[in-house]
């Protein structure tokens, strides 16, 4: 505890925990002031990802890069697991849909994108495992295509073709669990000699005691989870008085923020020269998403929904989706990287949300 208490007094960004009491005070005491619980809820999930950030880099030293971007891949999505949930339960599938569309993109080309830039504005050229950022774009090309089939199947209106979406969404569910489940047992036990970090890059701080890394990655991901439900509660009315459409906040804001934590963590692994749990953290999150947490929720929808939720995305989504797959399969092709190969990844997250921004699609 003294490990952390020490963090805390010496990082100002972490100052910023106060604001986590303030999000709840203010949700209990004016739960209709939208926009002061947007901004408060930002201003908390800031250094809770800090604070997870240092915890997972603990762990990482431990466990090695490979399983601690898995780790905090993990970890991070469970905030975008409880946010789906909430808004499963609610009915709001345009919302669940565009979160999940959302964060793959945001995962595979701002994250991957910002760590390569500012990995190597720091680094003249950085190397990471090859065999593993192409094991994770395979695996996020064929999510795409699971995304891709019922949205090509789905073009009439009749309860036949219905039907037909809604039994298929839950065998491509199934099975890209399984692939999922799979490629787990590929990278963690019978192959894990091939996702080996490339290089061991910087150590900076001592880690912390791995008992007091684990307890807080669990404590710090429960809070983020909490107060990303009140972000998510006030983000559409905020929205409004921001100018920004529903499209926007779906797809690019709910997925930066809940995906905050991990951005963290990503970013600082970057510029310490472990550019392998950044590549983890990014590519492992974004294929989590993609096999694992939609194909939940279809199920879960099933259970907690008022109606089955299908993988039907709209057609925008789904080609966003597969440029960013293919992009990160390209750049990712040598192992190696500099700080242009950033910037290229970040010009193509900026035209989706330049895109998203002026012109929103309509929902299925």
């Amino acid at each position: 505890m003294n490990h952390l208490l020490k963090e805390i007094r010496h990082n100002p960004l972490l100052w910023l925990l106060a604001f986590v009491p303030a999000v709840f005070a203010a949700q209990r005491l004016k739960p209709e002031a939208h926009t002061l619980l947007f901004v408060l809820s930002v201003l908390a999930i800031v250094p809770l990802a800090g604070l997870l950030s240092h915890a997972t880099e603990s762990v990482a030293a431990k466990t090695g890069d490979a399983v601690g971007g898995l780790l905090n891949a993990t970890l991070g999505n469970l905030t975008e697991l409880v946010i789906a949930l909430a808004a499963l339960r609610a009915g709001q599938y345009a919302l669940v849909k565009a979160s999940i569309a959302g964060a793959i993109v945001t995962n595979t080309l701002f994250m991957l994108g910002a760590s390569f830039l500012l990995g190597g504005l720091k680094h003249h050229v950085q190397e990471y495992n090859r065999v593993s950022a192409r094991f994770q774009a395979a695996l996020l090309f064929l999510a795409t295509v699971a995304l891709l089939i019922p949205s090509a199947v789905a073009r009439g209106d009749s309860a036949a073709v219905a039907e037909t979406t809604q039994k298929l969404s839950v065998g491509l569910a199934v099975l890209l669990l399984v692939t999922y489940g799979l490629g787990m047992l590929l990278s963690l036990q019978t192959h894990r000699e091939l996702f080996a970090s490339a290089e061991a890059g910087e150590t900076g701080e001592a880690p912390w005691p791995i008992g007091l890394a684990l307890a807080t990655l669990a404590g710090v991901t429960v809070l983020v989870a909490l107060v990303s439900e009140v972000f998510v509660e006030s983000v559409q009315k905020a929205a409004e008085a921001f100018g920004m459409t529903p499209a926007f906040v779906g797809f690019i804001v709910v997925a930066l923020v809940g995906g905050a934590a991990e951005m963290a963590s990503a970013f600082s692994g970057a510029r310490k020269n472990r550019l392998d749990l950044s590549v983890g953290i990014a590519l492992g999150s974004a294929s989590q998403i993609a096999l694992f947490v939609a194909p939940v929720l279809v199920l879960l929808s099933y259970v907690i929904g008022p109606t089955p939720m299908d993988l039907q995305f709209w057609p925008g989504a789904v080609v966003m989706i597969l440029i960013a797959t293919l992009t990160t399969a390209l750049v990712t092709n040598t192992g190696r990287s500099v700080w242009f190969v950033g910037v290229l990844l970040l010009m193509v997250y900026a035209i989706f949300a330049l895109t998203l921004y002026l012109l929103p699609p309509r929902s299925p």
